[in-house]
C-alpha cells in the first residue's frame, strides 16, 4: 500500500472514533495532529533496508486538544495495515491506566480490524520462582547465599515505618518467611500470577528484592522454571500484541535487550515527552557506594563456592583483589569526607566538582578502584558464561546451574555500579559530565557516594535512540520555549536531523476569556508553616463558598492538604475527594 493510501487509512479511523464517540465536538487541533501524524508516518521504511525513511514527528497539543485520540487511531491503523506494532510510552502511571482502561478499550470498540493491547512491565514487578522454591520450599540449602538480605542496604522507608505502627512488633525475617511462604503458597494454588502489582497488599521493597526477577540473577531458557516464569509469561503475552503500553524508563532500558519490539520495524509514540530528557539522564547516570562495602567481604566466597562446585579454575586472585578494592574504595571514601568538610560542616550535603574535573586527590584511587573491579567483573563474567555454556550442554544440570548463577547475579549490581561509576568518573570526554560527592544521614547512618552523569541528554539520545527509531510522534502539551522547538530538540538531540517535523496546535480552551489567575500576597511568612497554613485555609474556604459547581485544589505540602481538608465543613466533607 503506497504512503497516501496509508494516510487515508489512518485518517479513516481517526474520523470514525470522532464520529462514533458520544460527546464529541470537532476540534481543529485535534484534526491537524492526527493529518500531521498520519503523513510523517506513511513514508516509514520499516525492517532491514540499507537507506530507510524515517520521520519523527513532534507536536505540541495543548490541554484539551485529545492527542490520545489523535496519536492512537491513526497509529494503530496504520500499524494494522502494514502488519507491525505500536508502542507507547509515557511517563507517568496515569496515563498508562488512562490508555489501558479507557482510550485502548474505546479505540478496539470503535476500528473494524480487532487488535490486542498488553502493558510492558520491568522484570523486577515479576517474583522469580526459582528463588521462591528455593527459600519458601524444601531445596533451601543454598538460601542463606541466594536470599541474604542487603546487609550495606538502608532501613525500611518512612512510609512502611509508619504502615507499622500500631500492629504488633514482629522479628523482620519471621515476617520476611511469612511473606515468601504465602507468595509461593497463592502461586501454588493459582490464587496469584507473580505479578507484583496484583497483590493486594504491597510488600516492603528490601522483602521483595529478595525474591524479584532480576536479569543479573536469570539464566533464562536455561532455567528449569522457563516454561512457567511469571516474567517470560508476560513477555510472550506481549510479543502476542499489537499495541503495547509502557515508560520511558523501560523503553530506554530496554535498548538492544529484545524486551520490546525492535524500534526499526515498529512506531513508536512518546507521550508526555517534555519529560524524555530527564529520563535519558536518569538512565544513563551512575553512582557508587564509598560507605556500604561489606558486600566484598561477601564476593570473593561466593566466586570460590561457585568456582568449586563446577570443578571450575579462576584465573584471577579474587581474594587479593577484592581486598584492595576495598581499601582504595576506603582511600577514596576518606578523601571523599574531607572534600566534604571543607566545603560544610553538615554530613548532608551535596558536592558537585567545578566543570565536571575529578579533584586530583581522587584521581590515583579511583583508577585502582576501575582496575581492580574490572578485575573481578571479568572473573564473575567468565564464571557466568561457563554455567550458561553448561546447563545448555546438558539440561539434567540447569537446575543446579541456575541457582549457582543467581549467587553470582547478586553481587553483579554493586560490582557494575562501581566498575562504571568510576569509569565516567575518570573519564574526559566531549561529551559534558556532572560529577559529585553526596553525604546524608537521613538512614541514621552517614552514608556517602559518589555519582556522575552526562549533562546533555541530547546526544545520548540521539545516539541509543534515535539512530534505531524509524517512525515516532513525541508529544506533549508544552514543548515550546517562548513559541519555539529549539530547546526542546537540542534537548532530545532531534536538531538538525531531516527525518524531524514540528507542529503546535492551540487548545481549544481560550484560557484568557474563560478564566482569571489571581495571585495572593499572605501576611503570614510561608516559611512559618503553622501560620501560613492557617491564613491559606481561611482563604481557600472563602473561595470555596462561592464557586458554585466544583473545585480543584492542589498543596504541595500533604500537611497543609490535610490541614485545609480538617476545615471545610461537615456539609462539604462528606462531597470532597482527597489523594490516598
Amino acid at each position: 500500500m503506497d504512503p497516501q493510501e496509508l494516510t487515508s487509512v489512518a485518517l479513516s479511523a481517526f474520523d470514525q472514533v470522532v464520529s462514533s464517540t458520544t460527546g464529541f465536538r470537532s476540534r481543529p487541533g485535534q484534526r491537524e495532529m492526527a493529518e500531521r501524524i498520519a503523513m510523517a508516518l506513511a513514508d516509514v521504511t520499516l525492517g532491514d533496508h540499507a537507506n530507510p525513511d524515517k520521520a519523527i514527528a513532534v507536536i505540541q497539543a495543548g490541554t484539551g486538544v485529545g492527542k490520545s485520540a489523535a496519536y492512537l487511531s491513526t497509529t494503530v491503523a496504520m500499524a494494522l495495515q502494514r502488519k507491525t506494532r505500536v508502542v507507547v510510552s509515557t511517563a507517568t502511571v496515569a496515563l498508562q491506566e488512562q490508555l489501558m482502561t479507557k482510550d485502548l478499550p474505546a479505540l478496539a470498540a470503535v476500528l473494524d480490524a480487532p487488535f490486542v493491547y498488553a502493558l510492558a512491565k520491568g522484570r523486577g514487578r515479576y517474583v522469580c520462582k526459582l528463588k521462591l522454591e528455593r527459600i519458601a520450599g524444601s531445596g533451601a540449602e543454598d538460601a542463606s547465599d541466594l536470599f541474604g538480605i542487603d546487609e550495606d542496604a538502608p532501613p525500611p522507608s518512612a512510609a512502611y515505618v509508619k504502615q507499622l505502627k500500631g500492629q504488633n512488633w514482629q522479628d523482620p525475617e519471621e515476617r520476611r518467611m511469612q511473606l515468601y511462604e504465602s507468595l509461593a503458597n497463592a502461586l501454588a494454588a493459582g490464587q496469584w500470577d507473580g505479578d507484583r502489582d496484583s497483590l493486594a497488599e504491597q510488600p516492603d521493597p528490601r522483602d521483595w528484592a529478595g525474591v524479584a526477577a532480576e536479569r543479573h540473577t536469570c539464566t533464562a531458557r536455561h532455567c528449569p522454571r522457563f516454561r512457567d516464569c511469571s516474567y517470560y509469561t508476560a513477555r510472550t503475552a506481549l510479543a502476542q500484541a499489537q499495541v503495547i503500553v509502557a515508560n520511558h524508563d523501560l523503553v530506554l532500558a530496554s535498548l538492544g535487550m529484545k524486551a520490546l519490539p525492535d524500534l526499526d520495524n515498529c512506531l513508536i509514540v512518546f507521550d508526555e515527552g517534555h519529560h524524555l530528557p530527564a529520563v535519558a539522564l536518569d538512565q544513563f547516570s551512575s553512582s557508587m557506594d564509598l560507605s556500604g562495602l561489606r558486600w566484598l567481604d561477601k564476593l570473593p566466597r561466593i566466586l570460590h563456592d561457585v568456582a568449586e562446585k563446577m570443578g571450575y579454575s579462576l584465573a584471577q586472585d579474587v581474594n587479593t583483589l577484592a581486598a584492595q578494592l576495598k581499601t582504595a574504595l576506603l582511600d577514596a571514601g576518606r578523601i571523599a569526607m574531607d572534600l566534604l568538610r571543607v566545603v560544610a560542616a553538615s554530613y548532608d550535603i551535596v558536592h558537585r566538582f567545578k566543570d565536571g574535573e575529578l579533584p586530583e586527590a581522587l584521581r590515583d584511587p579511583m583508577t585502582l578502584i576501575h582496575g581492580h573491579a574490572r578485575g573481578l567483573s571479568d572473573a564473575l563474567e567468565a564464571l557466568g558464561a561457563e554455567l550458561k555454556a553448561r546447563s545448555k550442554e546438558d539440561p539434567a544440570q540447569a537446575a543446579s546451574n541456575a541457582v549457582q548463577y543467581a549467587k553470582l547475579g547478586q553481587m553483579a549490581p554493586k560490582l557494575n555500579a562501581v566498575l562504571s561509576t568510576s569509569a565516567m568518573l575518570l573519564a574526559h570526554d566531549a561529551q559534558p559530565m556532572a560529577k559529585w560527592l553526596r553525604s546524608d544521614t537521613s538512614s541514621g547512618l552517614v552514608a556517602l557516594s559518589a555519582h556522575a552523569c552526562p549533562i546533555v541528554p541530547g546526544e545520548l539520545l540521539r545516539q541509543h535512540l534515535w539512530s534505531q527509531v524509524r517512525g515516532a510522534v513525541l508529544t506533549s502539551a508544552s514543548l515550546t520555549s517562548c513559541g519555539s522547538f529549539d530547546y526542546f530538540l537540542a534537548e532530545t538531540g532531534l536538531n538538525d536531523l531531516p527525518q524531524v517535523s514540528t507542529l503546535a496546535v492551540s487548545s481549544p480552551f481560550n484560557y484568557s476569556t474563560q478564566g482569571q489567575l489571581l495571585v495572593v500576597e499572605t501576611t503570614a511568612d510561608p516559611r512559618h508553616a503553622d501560620s501560613f497554613t492557617r491564613e491559606m485555609v481561611a482563604a481557600l474556604l472563602a473561595d470555596l463558598r462561592l464557586v458554585a459547581h466544583g473545585a480543584l485544589v492542589l498543596f504541595t505540602s500533604r500537611v497543609q492538604m490535610k490541614a485545609a481538608v480538617d476545615a471545610l465543613d461537615a456539609a462539604l466533607q462528606e462531597l470532597v475527594l482527597v489523594q490516598g
